[in-house]
């Protein structure tokens, strides 16, 4: 690693990215280039050029990925109603493929020979970052400061900016009682006082919802419009994908939609408590599956189903660029093709509900399940021999144990 030239680093002009900005150049002796993305977290991004500028950065990179995010790596996800392990929404997970994608892509551009990421040697971004860093490109270097430095704690973060003159906002001094990550689609919080499960959260972690408790005392009712599975449509009126994702949690924040507290597995062997909020995405999830109730077919659905928590797996490890995640993507997508219509839903005090659904490609059949006259659209003494074969094993296992 020794002849690493140029470095694209992924920069928030935080405490961290900041010190291991200055930590590549003094380490390495080498050029970096900075790389911030916009994925609509709700923070002002200039200041991270400013500090890039005052650090002597001359190759700066802040790229609105908004609607990529959410066109090519939200909308894929949420056909496949994705929840790690039944729960999660996988906010943060599916972020870091397009940001690895991103950075590969300004590593080509600047000519640069390595990527660096500020993920620390315990959790799942890490791998994340440095799976879609080889997919995208085998041969690329890679520098992980937390796994090489010896600064160990916050107060060593400090100290090595305040030597290297690192102007740190006085704000930032103080220890954070938990640490975040956002985007458009949700934010989480993790650590310090969310570290023992046994605890409830405090509702000043919360940051994107209302407290249910405190949410409107009247429900609020809306319509999504899907066409072969993507959201297109809000109270009928079309919008980019970003967009309407955005007016979603608009919504959710006002009804207190999306909270999770979560214990979870983590892929490098640990368990983790998290708070995730994600109010648009919660309920584009239950909106989504509202209209595939109608409009898949009970095997394909099913399938889909028994697929989902693979594929689920793959994104929260970090698979996005392998090949079995692309095939799973291929089926999910396939049996898209008829999921378009319209959903209503009831939004009140915590809860999204499916209050209505309707498609051109329904195969919901009014007449053939009514309890009135069907007109002989059924004919119900066929269900004599359905059950008699689907019987025959069990009467043959039981007239043998009898």
């Amino acid at each position: 690693m020794n002849d690493v030239k140029k470095v694209v680093l992924a920069f928030s002009g935080g405490l961290d990215t900041s010190v291991i900005l200055k930590w590549l150049q003094t380490t390495y002796q080498c050029e970096v280039v900075t790389f911030t993305a916009d994925l609509g977290q709700g923070e002002e991004l200039e200041p991270a050029r400013s500090k890039a500028q005052l650090m002597g950065v001359r190759q700066i990179f802040i790229d609105d990925l908004r609607e990529e995010f959410v066109r090519d790596f939200v909308f894929p996800m949420m056909r496949a109603n994705a929840l790690y392990e039944g729960l999660y929404l996988l906010g943060t997970s599916i972020a870091r493929p397009l940001i690895a994608k991103r950075q590969i892509e300004i590593a080509r551009e600047v000519g640069a020979d390595a990527v660096s990421h500020g993920a620390t040697g315990k959790g799942n971004d890490q791998v994340r970052f440095e799976l879609g860093y080889y997919a995208l490109n085998p041969d690329i270097k890679i520098i992980a400061p937390w796994r090489e430095w010896d600064l160990t704690s916050r107060e060593a973060l400090i100290a090595f900016a305040e030597a290297h003159q690192i102007p740190i906002p006085r704000d930032k001094r103080g220890e954070s009682p938990f640490s975040t990550d956002a985007n458009i689609l949700h934010t989480s919080s993790e650590g310090k006082v969310l570290e023992d499960p046994w605890e409830e959260v405090p509702d000043y972690v919360y940051s994107r919802t209302v407290n249910p408790e405190d949410a409107p005392d009247t429900p609020e009712y809306i319509t999504l419009d899907f066409e072969r599975g993507d959201a297109v449509a809000l109270n009928g009126e079309g919008h980019s994908p970003a967009t309407l994702l955005a007016k979603l949690n608009d919504l959710g924040r006002a009804h207190g939609i999306g909270r999770l507290d979560l214990v979870e597995n983590r892929f490098v062997g640990m368990k983790s408590r998290g708070m995730y909020e994600t109010p648009g995405g919660t309920i584009l999830h239950i909106a989504h599956r509202g209209i595939e109730s109608i409009t898949l077919d009970r095997g394909a659905a099913h399938l889909k189903d028994e697929l989902m928590p693979r594929y689920a797996e793959l994104i929260y490890n970090g698979f996005w660029f392998a090949p079995e995640r692309e095939m799973l993507q291929a089926a999910i997508d396939h049996s898209q093709a008829k999921v378009t219509g319209t959903v209503r839903l009831k939004l009140y005090k915590g809860q999204a509900s499916v209050v209505g659904r309707k498609s051109p490609h329904s195969l919901y059949s009014p007449r053939i399940v009514t309890f009135e006259d069907d007109a002989g659209a059924y004919d119900q003494r066929d269900a004599k021999g359905f059950i008699r074969l689907n019987a025959l094993r069990l009467r043959l296992l039981g007239q043998r144990d009898a």
